[in-house]
């Protein structure tokens, strides 16, 4: 069935600046910002080391390990490929810190091949020997004797060599156009016996559709993998029948996967995003990675037929593309090497509350994932969608990992004679195609799909539900800084907000309008929005505590999110902390502010907690002269979720949960010193250690643990909220 026409909505109100508006002077130098790609890279060097803690469980360490690396193949299809696109066009406007793109390329360069190093490292010296002390081992098939390689060489002629197509490199077959990040064996072919001519080069692609490790058949318990690429080296005889195999060796291509889409061009952004899908594959090279043991001669040609230069060369002394190791992690065995499984319980206000709707209407109700159960919102959705007083539900999706429930509420709803409308990003990198897959079941089945405003990304979490009710139509809405992803959900940390404020409601209602319709945004009750109001309102209300603290009154601000790049922001809080007001940032990865730099951030302090969960939540506190107000928003700090996306921030306005948030989600992740790190004013960061005399906090073990309490009181949580310390102002 043909998708329905691109329903693509156009602002009538451009939110850019004023274009003829002079530039303001910038107040402060390269020498108070940070690098972002740097910074980046100094996150995922976060990840490694929780990689190489011996204090982590094994299978954990090797999930970092994987992170690691499907960390570093995003950045350089996304960044590094803008990078080079800047030089190769000839830019040469610096970033903040004063970098070229050029010279940020060199330095990126220079710390990646650093982590290169000790990533490889951390797999032959760490996890290798103790995975196979556990009985985890991976062996070579020169290593294996008779009969287990008469059944590896069964699997090969079985499973293996049928999906094989050995590539020639020669006049008559040019250099094959290889599938991004897909795992090849470049070979080194002597000549035919009958002539003499020059060895040739030929590639393998080493079949995605196949395990990338074999796993030999054992009656002992014991897990002995070969790997794929091994198997298939081993064999290469078999491939090239009457041709010397004279070496072969393991190597990947990173491409340029950004999507390229001009929306004031297109008829069908549906069809434009799955055609730049399929361009994604063949994108420009940006990177060529190869095992360390390659000859140069065979590393000389590879690049040269990729268009790459020596700075895109990488050395591989352990696994290429290691993601693909996850299936060790997430397979069933060994529970003794990972984490105690955690099945998150239901919200306290919500247990053993058959009508959510009833609960709603009692108080609002603050969902903290994965601490708190994402069913209840997959509940909420199915209770709405067979609910006879239900007429409408709204929705935003971004990355759903295209859960059934979901998407199954939403169609029934529909066939129950329901209104439902959602707004779906097709854009939401690297889950275009899952997207695309479901908005066409979506549309099918006859909701009304939207696929949002020209030139915006919808980032976006929101659910509108309009029930009718004996004394009124009443709204309930559930905001987050989280997708509506139940996957993700046991994996991030987020914050959801469940409520029937009738002013809150009507936002979201217009809120929706906007998104769907041909509205002029105006000012909402309580809801900031991006790209509209919410970098105003933010950058207001850091003022007005510099203006507090100019004055002697309380000023204090706390903001915890997952990135801070915005150069205004950044200066507005510079100014802040000059005024004296005392600042904390959680920042997770990318943080361009410098802190503690004499004169001008003496009073902010950064930190960043990388643990068992994905730090995701984005939560706000302002002091406001002793009467505090806290915020969830899905918007970080950068520009682009300033002035690129449609992002909300939204209020708690019920007391009770505002002193949680305060007390709670932000008071134990500034107490954490054993997995926070601290940000030095170099860029470098420390480990968070315990004073002398105090004890160790791991902030997501004691969330789990206030949790498991909890979910064991009849009367919910029982234990006190730790009171947010407070720092106090330099004299």
């Amino acid at each position: 069935m043909p998708s329905a026409p691109q329903k693509k909505q156009t602002l009538r109100q451009p939110p850019a600046p004023d274009p003829g508006r002079p530039a303001a002077v910038p107040a402060f130098g390269p020498e108070h910002f940070l690098n972002r790609e740097l910074s980046w890279l100094e996150f995922n060097h976060r990840v490694l080391e929780e990689a190489l803690r011996p204090d982590n469980p094994l299978l954990e360490r090797l999930k970092f390990f994987c992170i690691v690396s499907s960390n570093l193949d995003e950045f350089f299809e996304i960044r590094v490929a803008g990078l080079k696109q800047q030089v190769e066009t000839g830019v040469t406007e610096r970033s903040p810190d004063g970098r070229t793109p050029r010279q940020t390329l060199a330095a990126i360069r220079r710390r990646v091949c650093q982590m290169v190093r000790e990533h490889n490292a951390c797999w032959r010296e760490r996890l290798v020997p103790e995975l196979a002390r556990h009985g985890i081992r991976f062996l070579r098939p020169a290593d294996l004797d008779g009969a287990d390689l008469e059944w590896l060489e069964q699997f090969y002629r079985t499973t293996v060599r049928p999906v094989l197509t050995p590539l020639a490199i020669d006049p008559a077959h040019p250099f094959p156009l290889l599938v991004n990040r897909a795992l090849n064996l470049v070979v080194r072919l002597g000549p035919e016996s009958q002539t003499r001519a020059a060895p040739r080069l030929a590639v393998v692609e080493v079949p995605r559709v196949l395990p990338r490790l074999v796993r030999l058949p054992r009656q002992d318990g014991r897990q002995e993998y070969v790997f794929l690429g091994e198997l298939i080296g081993h064999f290469l005889p078999d491939l090239f029948p009457g041709r010397a195999i004279r070496g072969w060796w393991p190597f990947r291509v990173t491409r340029n996967s950004e999507l390229y889409i001009d929306e004031e061009e297109v008829a069908n952004l549906l069809a434009a995003v799955e055609q730049e899908l399929q361009r994604r594959r063949r994108g420009a090279a940006v990177r060529l990675e190869v095992a360390k043991r390659c000859p140069s001669g065979v590393r000389r040609e590879l690049l040269r037929n990729l268009g790459l230069g020596p700075e895109d060369l990488y050395l591989i002394d352990g696994p290429l593309n290691p993601a693909r190791l996850m299936v060790l992690y997430e397979g069933d065995h060994a529970p003794e090497l990972r984490y105690p499984s955690w099945i998150a319980p239901t919200a306290p206000a919500l247990r053993d509350q058959a009508d959510l709707f009833a609960a709603i209407r009692r108080s609002d109700i603050l969902l903290h994932h994965p601490y708190e159960s994402f069913e209840t919102i997959v509940s909420l959705l199915q209770q709405a969608a067979a609910d006879p007083d239900v007429l409408a539900i709204k929705q935003t999706l971004y990355r759903t990992g295209g859960d059934p429930r979901i998407i199954g509420a939403l169609m029934d709803a529909v066939r129950n004679g329901k209104t439902v409308a959602a707004v779906v990003e097709l854009r939401a990198r690297f889950d275009e195609a899952n997207n695309i897959r479901w908005a066409r079941q979506l549309e099918e089945a006859g909701v009304h799909v939207v696929y949002g405003l020209v030139g915006y990304k919808i980032h976006c979490k929101a659910t509108l539900i309009v029930r009718r009710e004996p004394d009124a139509i009443r709204r309930y809405v559930h905001l987050s800084t989280g997708n509506y992803n139940p996957n993700t959900a046991r994996q991030y940390t987020d914050v959801g907000l469940l409520t029937c404020r009738p002013d809150i409601g009507e936002d979201v209602t217009d809120l929706f309008n906007l998104l769907t319709g041909m509205t002029q945004f105006r000012p909402l009750r309580q809801l900031w929005v991006a790209p509209f109001d919410l970098h105003a309102r933010l950058k207001s209300l850091i003022e007005r505590e510099a203006r507090h603290a100019a004055q002697g009154l309380p000023a204090r601000i706390i903001a915890k999110m997952n990135a801070l790049v915005d150069r205004d922001i950044i200066e507005t809080l510079y100014r802040a902390s000059q005024a004296g007001v005392v600042i904390d940032l959680i920042v997770r990865g990318i943080c361009c502010l410098r802190p503690g730099v004499r004169g001008v951030s003496e009073n902010i302090r950064v930190r960043s907690i990388v643990d068992r969960f994905l730090e995701h939540s984005r939560i706000l506190y302002f002091e406001n002269g002793g009467q505090p107000e806290v915020f969830l928003s899905s918007a970080d700090w950068m520009p682009r979720n300033f002035y690129r996306r449609i992002e909300t921030t939204f209020p708690i306005l019920d007391g009770n949960l505002r002193d949680r948030v305060i007390h709670e989600l932000l008071a134990l992740p500034l107490a954490d010193n054993t997995r926070a790190r601290i940000l030095q004013p170099d860029g470098s960061y420390r480990h968070a250690r315990p004073r002398p005399g105090e004890p160790e906090r791991r902030s997501q073990f004691e969330f789990l643990a206030r949790a498991r309490a909890a979910a064991q009181s009849p009367r919910g949580p029982s234990q006190p909220w730790p009171k947010l310390q407070v720092r106090p102002r330099p004299a």
